[in-house]
């Protein structure tokens, strides 16, 4: 069928029109979603801990070897004659704090000290695994415990409630020794040694027991513990806590400033990749 002059000069006008109306009309703006919190990071690490057999294992282990460790060092007593003692750190060492990290990653929170200083003054942190057996066959072989925590000093009276809850031995202000001016704790576990004799140290943080192993990146770290690998399962039990510590922070050369994006580049940055698989 042929078009007469008149219906192709209205078509000219129509399509000329619908020109004119698709270009006076703004272009659509994509909308980037919100970057997830850096606390999702966190959810693997907490299901872990909280749900996996092989955590509760693990933490079952460290304390089975301590207790094997223990009675080897007591049937040889210290030549001083100091009563015999143990030092534990607090947090993911003795008491299990998942649910706080858990808080964090549905909240969409990042820590931040009053958070946590409302989950610590809750007292309501469980026993680690194999926690509470350890510390009571200590007491029972005359072994005193000492906590020394990076927990403030302010949170001494909430923690010392929550160690008495899970029913933990020396739960009393002379066995605790909180952060004061430094998280550094050297001079808080030379206190300990100038009256005991150490057995043994426990801990999920190398600065738990050295500070010789607190250095500024996550490669000298590892070359620290690797210059003297026998310490640990023997004077020095480490205890599992791939949620948060110092290890983190080496990932930032320590400087917490950053903000969540640079962290997490930061943590990429360090992962040591496989290079994928080989064009054919």
């Amino acid at each position: 069928m042929t078009r007469s002059p008149l219906s192709l000069a209205l078509l000219g006008l129509v399509c000329a029109g619908g020109l004119s109306a698709c270009a006076q009309q703004p272009a659509q703006q994509t909308s980037q979603p919100p970057a997830p919190a850096l606390s999702d990071q966190l959810v693997m690490a907490t299901l872990w801990m909280q749900t996996s057999g092989e955590y509760a294992a693990l933490s079952h282990q460290a304390f089975n070897l301590a207790r094997r460790n223990l009675d080897r060092a007591l049937a040889a007593p210290d030549a001083q004659q100091r009563p015999p003692a143990i030092v534990v750190d607090v947090d993911e060492t003795v008491l299990d704090n998942s649910p706080y990290e858990a808080w964090l990653i549905a909240s969409g929170e990042n820590y931040q000290s009053d958070t946590w200083h409302q989950w610590v003054d809750k007292a309501s942190a469980r026993a680690m695994p194999g926690a509470k057996a350890f510390l009571d066959y200590a007491a029972s072989r005359g072994v005193a415990v000492f906590y020394i925590t990076n927990r403030r000093a302010d949170e001494t009276q909430a923690t010392l409630r929550n160690l008495r809850q899970v029913g933990f031995p020396d739960a009393d202000e002379a066995h605790f020794l909180p952060r004061t001016q430094s998280s550094d704790k050297t001079a808080r576990r030379q206190r300990v040694t100038q009256s005991h004799w150490v057995i043994l140290l426990m801990g999920d943080n190398l600065g738990d027991f050295s500070a010789g192993f607190e250095r500024a990146t996550a490669e000298a770290r590892r070359a620290a513990v690797e210059a003297q690998p026998d310490a640990f399962g023997s004077r020095y039990i480490v205890l599992p806590n791939p949620a948060y510590g110092a290890w983190e922070g080496a990932l930032y050369h320590n400087d917490w400033s950053l903000d969540d994006a640079q962290k997490a580049r930061a943590r990429r940055n360090h992962l040591q990749q496989w290079g994928g698989p080989e064009t054919p």
